[in-house]
């Protein structure tokens, strides 16, 4: 069941996940930026309880309209949410899975991350504000980990990668071959890999090398989550990017104090 009425529904789902998600970043966030959420009220005048509602909102109604779009574009080529659609369709689920791999592979990505990092240098500068280490801010990146499996999915992996392999299959009349899922992962990755950088700068300026650090970090866990997407399925790559942030905003800050 692949008509559009049938990914609305699954849509609505990922936009309502999208809401929490975007809801439970909001603590993270103001750890790494705490005058956000004062400039907002001054702008609006709006209590905080009000700007996060409006912002989770209008993530989950972007993300219900991007999830849409991708699962519709992606479906003929074999993209989507097979574990999802089968439960919210009552379809016999999938035949095989592989939840430890993808677990695994996630697990393996933001370690690959550590590796660069401890090879080529952090990210960000170390005049870069950045909140102390504690038990209660690695609970605030416990929160806001689903965020990046959830929303960052959808809007990476599920569109920008379907609306890419759905272009470049017209160039092969529409059948799903390989290179076009490899070189749509690996855009999706690239977007992934940019998409940091608003985030970045808001802590450091943005030179040239910080860009290229920030773009080939990302991008490395980018690809292996396109590639559980394109192979295993969305809650595959959700899994995969749930336990990579884990690690990233939880167990290593905790165990490297940084």
């Amino acid at each position: 069941m692949n008509d559009s009425p049938a990914q609305l529904r699954l849509a609505a789902l990922l936009g309502l996940a999208s809401v929490i998600a975007t809801a439970l970043l909001f603590p993270y966030a103001l750890a790494l930026q705490p005058d956000a959420l004062a400039l907002a009220q001054a702008a609006t005048g709006w209590p905080a309880w009000a700007i996060v509602a409006v912002q989770a909102a209008q993530g989950g109604v972007l993300c219900l309209l991007l999830a849409w779009a991708g699962l519709n574009l992606g479906a003929p080529l074999g993209l989507g949410a097979p574990w999802l659609a089968a439960w919210l369709y009552n379809r016999p689920r999938p035949p095989a899975a592989a939840w430890w791999q993808a677990a695994a592979l996630g697990v393996a990505s933001a370690l690959l991350v550590l590796g660069a990092i401890a090879l080529f240098g952090p990210p960000l500068p170390s005049t870069a504000p950045t909140p102390a280490v504690s038990v209660a801010f690695a609970l605030k990146g416990l929160l806001a980990s689903p965020y990046g499996a959830i929303v960052e999915e959808i809007m990476l992996r599920v569109f920008v990668m379907g609306v890419v392999a759905w272009l470049l299959s017209r160039l092969s009349r529409g059948q799903p071959r390989a290179w076009v899922m490899l070189v749509a992962l690996v855009v999706a990755a690239l977007v992934f890999g940019a998409g940091h950088l608003p985030a970045a700068a808001q802590l450091a300026p943005l030179t040239g090398e910080l860009v290229l650090r920030v773009i080939a970090y990302n991008t490395l866990a980018g690809l292996v989550f396109g590639w559980l997407y394109w192979k295993r399925g969305l809650e595959h790559a959700m899994l995969a990017h749930l336990c990579a942030d884990l690690v990233l905003h939880v167990a290593a800050p905790l165990a490297g104090g940084a």
